[in-house]
């Protein structure tokens, strides 16, 4: 492996709600956010592959892009430099790299990336929209060289080969597999290495349809796997009282912290879908909690802009 970094063997911890209790329902939670403070859960396992692969091509940079709170970019930062590679991050908004010393003073993702090494290119949102095309790429090119591209989120073929090893042997128990949706690399990488009798299901922290299609483009099967996209709270980066409440809530139940992007959303979905039945009794569960905790930084210096209840971290 070229990608040396020593991690622990995820554990898949009980949680223990009374709702859970009264529906007999067991949810454990597989506690892939304790890989690594930046390189944890999913951002692992989707850069594994892909820099081992940037290194076989002898390429020495990483580029990708991402918003200003984005994990992604956190963890190839941190990714880059335990690799030994350059890092070039293509962040959304160009008026953050006005003053970047201000930027970089406010905003501990981007500060912990700039620290870690990577370059910081700040780009319009209109300018943005147009990252996958090919003539902003071979813009890329003329201004960084020949650098190994990593698309926004991560998800690529490599991606969801390193994303098919998070289930174990031990996880062949579980009746359902529930994992919070991003770009789908994550749900895809579980889809393929599900057993026949496991359900595989996806709560999208974004709106709209078109994950399913981008989720088939990579899986095995097309069954024993499917979304809710009734817990997305209003969209990608949205959120609302009642979901901070739930967290911080679930955090004091259970130690275990949720960040309001991703998993936060799929935990309330999980609960919410036992109170409804949805599950049958005696359903065994597991939830992959993805990491992302770095992110609530940024949402609890909105929400004390805002004087809002923070996530107690």
């Amino acid at each position: 492996m070229l990608f040396q970094l020593e991690i622990p063997t995820p554990e898949n911890q009980q949680v223990d709600l009374p709702i859970l209790a009264s529906k007999g329902i067991e949810l454990l939670i597989k506690r892939e956010d304790t890989i690594h403070p930046f390189v944890s859960g999913n951002k692992f396992r989707k850069l594994k592959y892909n820099i081992e692969e940037a290194k076989q091509q002898e390429k020495d940079t990483l580029l990708t892009f991402g918003g200003a709170f984005s994990n992604h970019i956190a963890a190839t930062a941190a990714a880059g430099k335990i690799a030994g590679l350059n890092t070039i991050g293509i962040i959304r908004g160009d008026e953050l790299g006005r003053n970047l010393a201000a930027t970089l003073s406010q905003n501990t993702t981007l500060k912990n990336a700039y620290d870690k090494g990577m370059q910081l290119k700040f780009v319009s949102r209109e300018a943005y929209r147009n990252k996958t095309s090919e003539e902003f790429i071979n813009q890329l090119k003329k201004e960084f060289g020949n650098f190994y591209l990593v698309p926004e989120g991560g998800t690529n073929a490599l991606a969801v080969k390193g994303c098919e090893e998070i289930l174990t042997n031990e996880d062949e128990k579980f009746d359902y597999i529930c994992c919070a949706v991003g770009t789908g690399g994550t749900i895809s990488g579980l889809i393929n290495s599900a057993k026949n009798h496991q359900e595989v299901i996806g709560f999208p922290a974004l709106k709209g349809d078109f994950l399913i299609d981008e989720i088939k483009a990579f899986v095995n099967r097309n069954d024993h796997w499917s979304l809710q996209n009734e817990y997305h709270f209003g969209g990608y980066g949205k959120y609302t009282e009642e979901l901070i409440r739930f967290i911080n809530e679930f955090k004091t139940q259970t130690s275990i912290l949720l960040d309001p992007i991703y998993t936060g959303k799929m935990l309330f979905g999980i609960v919410d879908l036992v109170a409804k039945d949805v599950f049958p009794r005696n359903s065994k569960i597991i939830a992959i909690h993805t990491g992302g905790i770095q992110g609530i930084a940024g949402v609890n210096q909105k929400l004390k802009h805002k004087n809002k209840e923070l996530i107690k971290v």
